[in-house]
């Protein structure tokens, strides 16, 4: 396995000369669609003691809006598309590339936990109820499973390159096959936890899509998205898979925790029919939007769950005024009055840690898969910490930011003395 990473990298075939402008518009676009989501589905309601938490998406019939909405898919498989161009196009070696990926995700991770792991005790202090405030504190962390996963797969990616190269598509049908095996043995013991083993390979097979499209290999999107999209139906329809692509509330399956073969089917639908749209996304004036957008998405993506968290103190926990019920007048009504709350509050958000997106220009010095490993694995043990405990007061928050901290310390350079 070391001599497969240390390989020094191949570039990819008929990779763009620059950005690549339909991978940045889906970046763009799967976040802006999170946040749309986050900041538009809860059903909150507060009786004096506690928060009441509730999922708009679980009204009746309308769960088949998520086989769109759910668009994490399109986020797995962008990233792989940008993982293989720049480690196809990179000259500095496997672990120097995982360190640079490594910054730039756990990096902005600090100033979120430096705010959050204060911030509970300091509000209990100042008298906010603690139900809610717990609730705010572990949503906070949980929110944090995309960066875990997609670690995963960033560090992943050298390995996956070679076999790529090697194997083509039968990486992605091994993956495939191991997604089945997985639901099968999960959904034939009745033990939930036996499905996790397809965080990695649902998650890895959509990331490996990228992989062909960095090298313009991903051809008949119509086929793709009919065969992915009449997939998932089946697997509904006769299959143990409820209709929703997200979690919803008292149900007793999951395809997103852990996610299940009907999500990598939609999968498959959704990127084939981003490729059917591609000629005409790439034609829109985007540019400007991009520009401002790409260096700003992962502070939105931290820093969107704070936004509402801080609205629904003030004004579920504060003043007493519940979500109306989805769908009617009083919920269309009061939508942009919400919303615009909430982009409110975002604003200084974003202009005060938006800079910490870029990481510290420091040199990497000589790194070796003998630090840039134990780098990656404290960095998603912190991920982990913070995933399952959130920010709510205790030790794991704390543990969590350290080996993150920990982690950036490894990819620094060695000073001599």
């Amino acid at each position: 396995m070391t001599a497969l990473l240390d390989l020094p990298p191949r570039r990819a075939a008929q990779a763009p000369p620059s950005r690549d402008t339909f991978i940045d518009l889906l970046r763009v676009f799967g976040m802006a669609l999170v946040v749309l989501q986050h900041w538009t589905i809860p059903v909150l309601s507060y009786d004096g003691a506690r928060l009441a938490t509730g999922n708009a998406l679980a009204t009746p019939g309308v769960w088949v809006v998520t086989w769109i909405s759910q668009v994490m898919p399109l986020v797995f498989f962008a990233g792989g598309a940008a993982n293989a161009i720049s480690f196809g196009r990179t000259r500095a070696s496997a672990p120097q590339w995982l360190n640079v990926r490594l910054r730039r995700l756990a990096w902005p991770l600090l100033p979120l936990a430096a705010v959050w792991i204060p911030l509970p005790q300091a509000l209990a202090a100042l008298g906010v109820p603690g139900q809610p405030l717990e609730t705010g504190a572990r949503l906070t962390g949980q929110l944090l499973w995309f960066l875990a996963v997609y670690l995963i797969a960033v560090t992943a990616t050298p390995a996956m390159t070679r076999l790529h190269q090697r194997y083509g598509w039968r990486v992605v049908a091994v993956l495939a096959a191991g997604a089945v095996v997985s639901d099968v043995v999960r959904f034939g013991s009745g033990v939930e936890a036996l499905g996790f083993a397809n965080v990695v390979f649902v998650w890895l097979a959509v990331h490996q899509l990228g992989f062909f499209y960095a090298e313009g290999r991903l051809r008949r999107p119509a086929l793709m998205a009919a065969a992915g999209f009449g997939a998932a139906a089946l697997l509904v329809a006769f299959g143990p898979y409820p209709g929703s692509m997200i979690g919803l509330p008292g149900a007793a399956v999951s395809n997103m925790a852990p996610p299940t073969l009907a999500m990598l089917a939609v999968s498959f639908g959704q990127i084939g029919l981003a490729m059917l749209l591609r000629p005409w996304l790439t034609r829109l004036p985007a540019e400007r939007l991009l520009t401002w957008a790409g260096p700003r998405i992962m502070t939105v993506y931290l820093w969107h769950m704070p936004a509402l968290f801080a609205v629904t103190g003030v004004v579920v926990v504060g003043l007493g005024i519940d979500t109306p019920a989805p769908g009617g007048f009083w919920w269309l009504a009061g939508w942009p009055v919400w919303f615009g709350l909430l982009a409110l509050v975002m604003w200084p958000l974003l202009r005060g840690f938006a800079r910490f997106e870029e990481p510290p220009a420091l040199p990497y010095g000589r790194p070796s898969w003998r630090t840039a490993g134990p780098a990656a694995a404290l960095v998603g043990g912190g991920l982990v910490l913070l995933m399952v405990f959130g920010f709510a007061p205790g030790i794991a928050p704390v543990l969590g930011t350290l080996a993150i901290a920990g982690g950036l310390l490894l990819t620094a350079p060695k000073v001599r003395l």
